[in-house]
């Protein structure tokens, strides 16, 4: 459970001028600390603000980019485009739910460490399939891949 720092959201909202037509933008500055948008948060903005607590959650949940649940340390995106998919993705894909003990559905692993989000298309259908790591690019994913790189991610945590 993420722990909100409101002197934190104090200063975004500070940045924006306490100005509700900037609600896109303070949104976008929270998740980018958090990955997500804490409730608490979003109940604390609407006030700050001056506007409802739907208002709010209306605009959160229209735009794709946020993301109302907590995020594993990991966010990992498998592209479910064409170049991908007809390359197999959805192999990739199974191989990653076994690996990090996922279904789909799941926002987060029971670890904590992994979070995987299926999208449309990442933009490297040249390099298909591709996942990203935290915005970094793996190109040419097999399942035998992707199932060393959550052991690499994993390994890493231990140190």
């Amino acid at each position: 459970m993420v722990t909100v720092d409101y002197g934190f959201v104090d200063s975004v909202l500070k940045e924006h001028g306490y100005d509700k037509t900037n609600a896109i933008a303070i949104l976008q500055d929270i998740q980018g600390e958090y990955s997500f948008l804490p409730k608490e948060a979003l109940i604390y903005i609407a006030e700050k603000l001056g506007v409802s607590e739907a208002n709010l959650y209306g605009v959160a949940t229209f735009y794709e980019n946020f993301s109302l649940n907590e995020k594993g340390k990991y966010v990992i995106k498998c592209c479910n485009g064409t170049a991908c998919h007809v390359r197999k993705s959805d192999d990739v894909q199974e191989a990653l739910y076994q690996a990090t003990g996922m279904k789909p559905g799941d926002t987060m692993s029971s670890d904590g460490l992994f979070t995987i989000e299926r999208v449309a298309c990442l933009g490297a259908c040249g390099l298909a399939p591709v996942c990203t790591v935290n915005g970094v690019v793996h190109a040419s994913m097999t399942p035998d891949k992707i199932r060393a790189l959550i052991n690499e991610l994993r390994e890493a945590e231990k140190v």
